[in-house]
């Protein structure tokens, strides 16, 4: 069942934020710091660098900010010393962790059926020998 196409006269500034939306979600440290960030509430820069483990603060950072920018997390400095800043998702970022759920779930449902799909695809492995 495919999904419905957009309508003909859709707002194209709707259609830009989609694919804006779509192309930052799809980026996997999005959805990890959304995912971390939905599970254990605000963390410290230095919390959420370690929950995530594999990513550089030069990246954490650049997520974080997109993120800012678009509404998904709000940062709080704390004035005092050394700087404590604080990540919480936002209302927005909520309601986006809420809608992708449903490709967590496809996912999950749907794996088996990809596994071998891609089996197929790549065909045997060579055997060693």
């Amino acid at each position: 069942m495919a999904a419905p196409p957009p309508p003909a006269d859709a707002d194209p500034r709707v259609e830009a934020l989609v694919h804006d939306l779509i192309g930052r979600v799809a980026d996997k440290w999005t959805m990890l710091v959304l995912e971390i960030l939905e599970e254990r509430g605000e963390l410290r820069f230095t919390e959420l660098s370690r929950s995530i483990g594999t990513i550089s603060q030069k990246m954490l950072t650049q997520t974080l900010r997109h993120m800012e920018r678009d509404g998904l997390v709000i940062r709080t400095v704390h004035p005092v010393v050394p700087p404590k800043v604080e990540y919480r998702l936002t209302e927005l970022g909520q309601s986006l962790g809420a809608a992708f759920c449903g490709v967590w779930i496809w996912a999950e449902q749907n794996l088996a059926a990809v596994e071998k799909a891609r089996e197929t695809f790549d065909g045997p492995l060579p055997s060693e020998g």
